[in-house]
């Protein structure tokens, strides 16, 4: 097995299919954390292009390109620089919801994510996704720009398979 330079997360079942939970401790203060996670400059450092409209039940619209996904979602949870939440889908697609939530440590945050993904669908990619996109938004806000880490994902993904596979 190899080794990670963190941990991976979490899956659970729930009614509905399974929860991913991904953390990260961060070295920088909530507000800058806060930010790359709201503003669109910052948004597309990380993640993509897009725009969340900061207030209980606002916009949320993130673009990747390059594969011709467009999330249209709404904020289903918003508690300004601590809670963000809102459903990784478009349409009449099944609800995915995301909640980001901030929690300050001395001088830095550590950062939660819980990804719920339909019982039918692939939660260990979706949660090997966010693990990658985790891992840019640590370098963005560092201040470095990077791609997409494919050898993340595919070793996160793996973890994630055999967390499912032990869960019957």
């Amino acid at each position: 097995m190899s080794t990670m330079l963190f941990p991976v997360g979490r899956i659970q079942r729930t009614d509905t299919g399974f929860q991913g939970h991904l953390s990260r401790d961060l070295e920088h203060e909530a507000d800058a954390v806060w930010a790359m996670l709201t503003d669109s400059a910052s948004m597309a450092q990380w993640l993509a292009p897009g725009s969340i409209q900061q207030q209980p039940g606002g916009a949320v619209r993130v673009d990747f390109a390059d594969s011709g996904t467009i999330i249209d979602s709404r904020l289903t949870a918003f508690e300004p620089g601590r809670v963000l939440e809102y459903s990784w889908s478009s349409g009449d697609q099944p609800q995915r919801p995301l909640r980001w939530e901030l929690h300050p440590r001395g001088g830095g945050t550590r950062l939660e994510l819980f990804v719920s993904i339909p019982a039918d669908e692939d939660v260990a990619k979706a949660c090997a996704g966010f693990e990658g996109h985790l891992e840019m938004l640590g370098t963005a806000l560092e201040g470095v720009s990077t791609r997409f880490p494919f050898d993340l994902f595919v070793q996160t993904r793996k973890s994630y398979a055999e967390q499912v596979a032990r869960l019957g």
